[in-house]
């Protein structure tokens, strides 16, 4: 149904797996340099926009993402032609890096300032709301057993400054997570997919036919319920994948107005 592998599939392919198992048998971790942190952390580079998309934290992660580009990636660039899906490709990776780092600015500067106004007048009541608001899923049980100690002991100068340490950790710690991952791309292709194709049907797992426009429907609210309703232990970057499909809308509709035809 999708024909054979394309060139720049093919190539893509290449490079996203080379760039995982390489590293991983020379024991290198490629996503402290090249995976795209907070703009304001010292580890931030700019180039980090580009190079994060092409490192995957893990093989499950890999897998996934090489598998759809696998799977939907020929049919669009025999549509589009290598160009335009190449552009493609890049246009909506970046996408999702930006939304991504637009929310993340957004919400470490809200960060930033609740714990730079903990840090001017300490107390145990404002460190507990700190923590509840910025740490619910970030800190274990020991941070919930020192937030006690310290209500019972506020007037403890070591409390106090190990509540400042765990203040800044805070912040330092959402700061200074990389993200890494083809996944804004993968997105802008099965959106562009959906776009190009609504009414095209797909079986998935050989079990159900579905059209495109009805599984990326269902994969963009359920990305959109997964950002706002955030679990412990939730490390997904959902906004990435929500700017992949929004960059790809966008960047159609821009061809479009140039006159481009598929």
């Amino acid at each position: 149904m999708f024909g054979r592998i394309t060139p720049i599939v093919k190539n893509l392919l290449i490079i996203n797996i080379a760039l995982f198992l390489v590293p991983s048998f020379l024991k290198m971790d490629l996503g402290k340099v090249f995976g795209l942190y907070f703009v304001y952390s010292d580890s931030f580079r700019p180039f980090q926009f580009v190079t994060y998309m092409f490192l995957h934290g893990g093989t499950m992660h890999l897998f996934g993402n090489m598998l759809m580009l696998f799977f939907i990636g020929p049919m669009l660039e025999n549509t589009l032609g290598p160009k335009k899906f190449l552009i493609l490709y890049m246009v909506t990776g970046l996408g999702g890096g930006i939304l991504y780092t637009g929310a993340n600015y957004m919400e470490m500067s809200a960060i930033k300032s609740d714990v730079d106004s903990y840090i001017s007048a300490p107390n145990s009541q404002s460190f507990n709301e700190l923590m509840v608001d910025h740490a619910d899923n970030v800190y274990n049980q020991n941070i919930y057993l020192f937030t006690d100690n310290y209500a019972r002991n506020e007037n403890d100068p070591s409390l106090v400054q190990r509540s400042i340490g765990y203040a800044r950790g805070l912040y330092a710690y959402f700061g200074d997570y990389p993200m890494v991952g083809a996944s804004g791309a993968v997105y802008g292709i099965l959106a562009m997919l959906g776009l190009l194709f609504p009414n095209m049907e797909l079986r998935l797992f050989f079990m159900f036919p579905i059209k495109v426009k009805f599984l990326v429907g269902f994969l963009i609210i359920a990305e959109v319920f997964s950002e706002f309703q955030r679990t412990p232990g939730d490390n997904v970057a959902h906004l990435a994948h929500l700017g992949g499909a929004l960059f790809a809308w966008g960047l159609l509709r821009y061809w479009q107005k140039k006159g481009s035809s598929f």
